[in-house]
């Protein structure tokens, strides 16, 4: 089916009804929210459907729920694809999924038109992790006793040491720090809550961080990073990450490689795959694989080289 010309098409308006996707992304939102669902992904997902709602309409496909069927959907996946990377139309695919299959749960529709549609293959894309040398440069950077080189030098090394998700970190609040544990506590994805340790290292920068916090204008709020304006967002730290690698004069990273580079070291110590799924808030094994395939073959020859399973004889 030949994918619509979405920029050029000329939508025919008319009022919607209950029943239009539009209409019931309204009712989704409130539904996940009855659910608790985290608000990412409360708004990945609503974002997906009116998305999708948006495709139908100016492309002059039916945007009543029961009138959907499987080829307005791939239509919607292929425009997807070639306006966007894979794994971002693959996200949409099955945030489409969960739409649908909230349709039929609410009566809306009585099978989903997505029953047949196939996800978006996704390239597998190692992550590469961050050598030594530029961690050492990015560390170094931040070296000194403002409050700003206090505050990045601890997010710094809570990333590097714990692996925690972007939003994970952004999320910490002062009593999310458990000194008697030595752990911070964070809720990951589908609100799942987890400890994650932390070495002395990381306890020391956290300490001075937050004896400078305590003469910060906003010291009272209870977010653990504090900004000019206030709590820091996820925008606001990946842009600290991307200063300091400009200071630092390292390539531009992102904060999921610190997560790919702690999972690497953990599991090239000897730690167990199984603590490491609880470490670092996986479900499946297919993140346990993912996140361990860069540097799999470098530790396979090492594991080698200590059993030198071949001189046995």
């Amino acid at each position: 089916m030949e994918v619509p010309d979405v920029a050029h098409a000329t939508p025919e308006l008319s009022a919607p009804t209950l029943n239009d996707v539009l209409v019931l992304a309204r009712s989704f939102d409130l539904s996940l929210r009855a659910r608790n669902r985290s608000p990412e992904t409360i708004k990945s997902y609503v974002a997906t459907v009116e998305l999708f709602g948006g495709f139908l309409l100016v492309s002059g496909f039916p945007t009543s729920i029961d009138r959907i069927v499987r080829e307005h959907v791939e239509s919607f996946i292929a425009d997807q694809l070639a306006r966007w990377k894979p794994k971002t139309a693959r996200i949409r695919y099955g945030n489409l999924q969960q739409f649908f299959k909230w349709c039929v749960e609410e009566g809306a529709i009585t099978d989903t038109p997505m029953k047949n549609v196939r996800p978006p293959s996704v390239p597998e894309v190692p992550v590469p992790i961050i050598s030594d040398d530029h961690l050492r440069r990015i560390f170094k950077s931040v070296e000194g006793t403002t409050f700003v080189q206090r505050r990045d030098a601890a997010i710094l090394r809570v990333l590097y040491d714990c692996g925690v998700r972007l939003a994970e970190v952004t999320g910490l609040g002062v009593d999310d720090v458990d000194w008697d544990r030595q752990v911070i506590d964070v809720v990951g994805k589908g609100s799942r809550p987890r400890a994650v340790p932390f070495g002395a290292k990381t306890s020391q920068v956290l300490h001075r961080y937050l004896s400078a916090r305590q003469v910060h204008l906003q010291s009272g709020s209870p977010a653990l990073w504090l900004g000019a304006k206030g709590r820091l967002t996820d925008s606001g730290i990946a842009q600290m990450i991307r200063r300091r690698c400009r200071d630092a004069g390292v390539p531009h990273l992102h904060a999921h490689q610190f997560r790919h580079g702690a999972a690497h070291r953990w599991l090239a110590s000897g730690g167990s795959e199984g603590d490491a799924m609880r470490l670092f808030g996986w479900r499946s094994r297919v993140m346990l694989e993912r996140y361990g395939a860069v540097l799999a073959d470098q530790r396979a020859y090492d594991a080698y080289r200590r059993l030198c399973p071949g001189d046995g004889l």
